[in-house]
């Protein structure tokens, strides 16, 4: 790409989408991404009977003819489309799946790889796509999602829109142009066409709302359905990107550094890579772990709390829906995974934090509701850092056991082991109960040599029962 001249950074980037081959990915490009795909498929498995997900999948069958694609775990043939938006939809369900990623030794928060795995994977099937060119594909859309994160001014969270649909647009939109086999100039016209299709309220994640996860998985049957359009002679805005009223403009409050854009362009790739460990959003995941580490430390009998403190930095508890007031309202697994005061309670209560901590029953468990309602979010007096976490336990006697956590960034510089993203890919197995041992066993298999996988059917007849 180097020796290529070209006006604008998106004409550099659908080049790019469209003339990649595999052999410019090193091993460790390509070993991360086989990792992103386990761990969304692993999601997807967990995640595939959560709440209104059976709603979900009466509406598509009933308004989807069938197709060539498959709806994971469920076994029903839909359209590329709107099997791409299901299977998206179930991986975030939990809000376990692989997120953010590092450039220049610092994390960028990012959401993409949930849309653009499911995306890779079922328009592969319904285009009998090798393995090769799935992961060809996927690799680029992330890449051309993270350029845009890393370039923008601000996260779109910051704007009202949630950045789990915007960005991952792009991502869905360069995987799908790719694996239909756009030429650059289609490609441009496909970013185009996506970006008047871009939507996703934050206010869902305020509100508690099923729809915290409707964006990521319209990002990729829109994604697919640009690159349909654009295959098909549709022209899109000339410049989605920086154009007057681009992405950028629209959803990115600016660019801060176009140059990213472009840099090392088809020699260094971006993907996320920060394989979360427990199923609720990242500023709980430092709250958990203050949680965790008070009830390894002490012989704390959660009975005769009196009260807990959670010291969160003032910009959250201003700003952010983790620290908004906890309550129950119409969709209670929307109100836990993204609140403090229920993380903690249910942390210190079950001393662990997994899926089962999501359930239903364990939601409104009484004793989480009782200790959940002893909670206090207050403001530290003194200086903290980024989302770091004080949490103190005050018992009936006056007893007060504290810890503080920041968050671990230590996987920006040093990948997270892949027997901890295999750890994690079991224990949605064991909690769903959807795939047989046997059959997730062979799927761990299948994609830790994905690139050699000539028939994408041998993944997706191991995620139908």
């Amino acid at each position: 790409m180097e020796n290529k001249k070209f006006d604008t950074a998106i004409e550099a980037i659908s080049a790019n989408i469209t003339e990649t081959q595999f052999e410019n990915f090193d091993d460790a490009t390509v070993d991360l991404a086989k990792q992103r795909v386990l761990d969304v498929l692993g999601c997807a498995i967990g995640g595939a009977n959560a709440p209104g997900n059976k709603a979900l999948l009466n509406v598509v069958g009933n308004n989807s003819t069938r197709g060539d694609a498959t709806i994971w775990i469920h076994g029903i043939k839909s359209s590329a489309q709107d099997a791409a938006m299901v299977n998206t939809i179930m991986n975030r369900s939990y809000d376990f799946e692989v997120m953010s990623f590092g450039m220049d030794g610092q994390m960028i928060a990012s959401h993409h790889a949930s849309t653009n795995v499911p995306t890779a994977i079922s328009l592969a099937e319904s285009l009998n796509v090798n393995g090769r060119e799935l992961l060809t594909a996927m690799i680029l859309g992330d890449d051309t999602a993270a350029r845009i994160a890393a370039a923008s001014a601000v996260h779109p969270i910051k704007l009202g829109w949630d950045g789990c649909g915007t960005l991952s647009h792009l991502g869905a939109t360069a995987i799908a142009g790719r694996l239909l086999g756009l030429d650059r100039h289609q490609m441009k016209h496909a970013f185009g066409i996506v970006l008047n299709q871009i939507a996703s309220a934050i206010q869902s994640l305020w509100d508690g709302a099923t729809t915290f996860k409707l964006g990521q998985g319209t990002a990729a049957k829109n994604g697919i359905f640009s690159a349909e359009l654009a295959r098909a002679g549709w022209t899109g805005v000339i410049d989605a990107l920086q154009s007057r009223f681009g992405y950028f403009a629209m959803y990115a409050g600016g660019c801060s550094d176009p140059d990213i854009l472009t840099r090392d362009l088809g020699k260094t790739y971006y993907g996320e890579a920060y394989f979360k460990p427990y199923p609720c959003g990242l500023p709980n995941h430092v709250a958990i772990k203050s949680a965790l580490s008070l009830m390894a430390r002490y012989e704390i009998d959660c009975d005769r709390i009196s009260k807990v403190i959670i010291n969160v930095p003032s910009e959250a508890l201003e700003n952010s829906y983790y620290a908004k007031p906890f309550e129950l309202r119409d969709f209670p697994h929307g109100d836990a995974i993204f609140s403090y005061p229920f993380t903690v309670a249910t942390t210190l209560l079950y001393k662990s934090c997994g899926l089962p901590n999501f359930s239903e029953d364990a939601i409104r468990d009484p004793k989480v509701v009782d200790l959940t309602s002893k909670t206090e979010l207050i403001e530290p007096d003194f200086e903290t850092k980024r989302l770091e976490i004080t949490l103190k336990v005050i018992m009936n006697d006056g007893t007060e056991y504290t810890d503080t956590q920041v968050p671990d960034f230590d996987w920006v510089k040093n990948p997270i082991p892949k027997k901890e993203i295999e750890k994690k890919f079991w224990h949605q197995v064991e909690f769903s109960k959807t795939v047989s041992p046997e059959n997730a066993e062979e799927l761990l298999l299948n994609v830790g040599k994905l690139e050699q996988i000539r028939n994408i059917q041998n993944i997706i007849q191991l995620l139908c029962p």
